[in-house]
């Protein structure tokens, strides 16, 4: 498996370093969203990203971005194709603005697009595997027209840490990171026959029943109720979440915007449920900060826990 990175900055030394001992640029994404800017102010910003990343403002710790429950998704199991593909990080400094993954006998690539040039080339393993290897062995960058660096990289499984040194242009050392390429960005299209449990898998008729539910992501601090009520119409599976607050005001699925049901009490949704026992992506906008903010969580519905409702 091969994927194509893109990177902000690195060069070549022999110094291993640690995530904990990584500062924060003083340009960050948070700061200046790519997506806002013209071609000419991406190339800018780029710029002034890598210049200013020796700027110390803060030891950045590494995120835990292996979540539980997540069961590795080999080439083997996905259809042939291309598909937009979504990477998390353990490194804010690591960031990646997009990633296509293309899936052929068995075997997958990427191609990832970092937000900046502060890496000169990765290696996928250990920092201190990087080391030891021969320069073969390293993965060069290519330079994109608007100045970002791209890798391309083998990568054995989705939902799985995948571990990626990078090497530092301005600090001369390699970066320890994780990466996990999420099977819940992809379409249900991807996955090959067999893979993922739907409702016409499963033989549900139509009808009312309940189901278990489990979520992950965001702070931790939320939660939905479970069983959940599902509902099985025409073969296709939705389920009624009710948050923990009634501090959520709309929920994405695939993109589509799903609004509140009711009027009172904690919000509460009906959503699609697109396939059982896997981590579904969705998105929960919260009205509980100054402003708006959606939120990025999974939710799980596990099959072995549907029963059909006599009432």
């Amino acid at each position: 498996m091969i994927f194509i990175l893109s990177f902000a900055g690195c060069t070549g030394s022999n110094t291993s370093v640690q995530e904990n001992a990584e500062t924060e640029t003083a340009l960050t994404e948070e700061t200046l969203p790519e997506e806002t800017l013209s071609e000419t102010e991406t190339s800018a910003a780029v710029t002034a990203e890598s210049e200013t990343e020796t700027s110390v403002l803060e030891t950045v710790p590494p995120k835990d971005v292996v979540e539980e429950g997540m069961v590795p998704v080999y080439g083997n199991q996905l259809k042939d194709g291309s598909y937009s593909v979504q990477v998390d990080s353990s490194s804010s400094m690591f960031r990646i603005t997009e990633c296509t993954l293309v899936v052929e006998d068995g075997n997958m690539q990427a191609a990832m697009t970092m937000g900046g040039t502060g890496y000169l080339k990765v290696y996928m393993g250990t920092g201190e595997e990087a080391q030891k290897a021969d320069e073969q062995s390293y993965i060069p960058y290519v330079e994109q027209e608007d100045g970002t660096h791209s890798f391309t990289v083998p990568v054995e499984a989705l939902d799985m840490g995948i571990n990626c040194a990078a090497f530092s242009k301005n600090k001369e050392a390699w970066y320890d990171r994780v990466l996990v390429f999420r099977a819940d960005s992809l379409p249900v299209e991807a996955f090959a026959d067999g893979v993922i449990s739907t409702a016409e898998t499963l033989g549900l008729e139509d009808g009312s029943y309940s189901i278990e539910v489990s979520l992950s992501g965001g702070s931790g601090k939320s939660s939905v109720e479970s069983p959940a009520k599902l509902q099985i119409e025409n073969g296709a599976a939705s389920a009624t979440i009710v948050w923990s607050s009634s501090n959520y005001d709309y929920m994405k699925v695939n993109d589509e915007k799903f609004e509140m049901i009711n009027t009172e009490g904690n919000s509460t949704f009906t959503i699609p449920v697109l396939y059982f026992d896997r981590g579904m992506a969705v998105i929960a906008d919260t009205i509980a900060m100054s402003q708006p903010h959606e939120i990025e969580y999974t939710l799980t519905f596990h099959s072995d826990t549907i029963k059909k409702d006599e009432s």
